[in-house]
């Protein structure tokens, strides 16, 4: 078995990130394979284009890269902790082709490419997402990520929880409601469910990320419960430093539309706390998952750097 992650040294973080995306990228590209997988009867050429356009060739691939190095810390092996680290990102892959769909966010341009919907069609937009998500799935079942099936039915579960209605779609619902979809909007949404809404959309499936390489590992309750508390923290560092860089950046530094938040009346803690109380908010929070790992010793570093990553990035 590997062994886990030595201590982290300056310039680690992005060294790792960049390996971790350059695996992931391999492993998608066997899995998004033109040749149909056993039990299936063809892939159709239109559908396979599609899927590849969605979840290749850009991003840091963050979500794999936190199963990787969660797994890590308890020595799982490289290959089955990227198998699963694939599945995250082939979910994290269908949400971002339906949310940039016209009756979602309506979104031209993804990783500095056109949409899929963009590329494809609409129709064929939402049936790569479906197949992605269903993908995400078949790969976690599968023995060759882990040869116990009760410890792949709790990454299923895990997946399918953080994705559901209770997590990430569950979410989505809610900012679309946020925005006045159905009905108007009678006044600000208070700070409370701002944060709810997005631990539901963005954090529950970073914090699922952790959680998933915890569980391939074997981890013991305390270890998930302080894994959990990082994963959540962390996906709140994640989401209110993406609101901050939607009012700061532009196109061309983010790869996708910016500014477009206000404009849209979605609820964030940039608009509740305002700019400056946002980034310190982000600030405490990434603090708050740093001091999580606390009894991880420095084979944890790399992910206290992730934490510090999530708060300061530029996109």
């Amino acid at each position: 078995m590997s062994s886990p992650p030595s201590p982290a040294r300056p310039g680690d973080l992005d060294a790792r990130l960049a390996q971790n995306a350059e695996a992931i990228e391999a492993l998608l590209e066997t899995l998004l394979s033109a040749e149909p997988a056993a039990g299936e009867l063809t892939r159709p050429a239109r559908l396979v284009a599609a899927m590849r356009h969605g979840a290749l060739g850009g991003g840091k691939r963050l979500r794999p890269f936190l199963t990787v190095e969660t797994a890590g810390l308890f020595s799982v092996p490289a290959a089955q902790a990227r198998r699963a680290g694939a599945a995250v990102e082939l979910l994290h892959c269908y949400s971002l082709v339906h949310d940039d769909l016209p009756a979602m966010d309506d979104d031209d341009l993804r990783r500095g490419r056109p949409t899929v919907h963009k590329a494809f069609d609409e129709a064929t937009a939402i049936l790569a997402g479906d197949a992605l998500l269903t993908l995400a799935f078949a790969v976690l079942a599968e023995q060759a990520t882990h040869e116990s099936g009760a410890v792949r039915a709790a990454l299923v579960g895990a997946l399918a929880r953080a994705s559901g209605c209770g997590g990430m779609v569950g979410g989505q619902m809610l900012d679309l409601a946020a925005e006045g979809r159905f009905e108007a909007r009678r006044e600000a949404l208070p700070e409370a469910e701002i944060r709810r809404l997005q631990a539901m959309k963005t954090g529950a499936l970073l914090a699922a990320a952790v959680e998933i390489g915890a569980r391939l590992g074997g981890a013991d309750a305390a270890a998930l419960v302080a894994l959990g508390r990082y994963g959540r923290a962390l996906g709140a560092t994640f989401q209110i430093a993406d609101d901050i860089l939607d009012v700061e950046s532009d196109a061309g530094q983010m790869g996708k539309a910016t500014a477009k938040d206000e404009g849209k009346g979605k609820a964030t803690l940039v608009g509740a706390l305002g700019l400056a109380g946002a980034k310190r908010e982000r600030d405490r929070l990434s603090a708050e998952a740093v001091a999580a790992l606390s009894g991880f010793g420095p084979a944890a570093d790399v992910l206290r750097a992730a934490a510090r990553f999530a708060a300061q990035r530029k996109s």
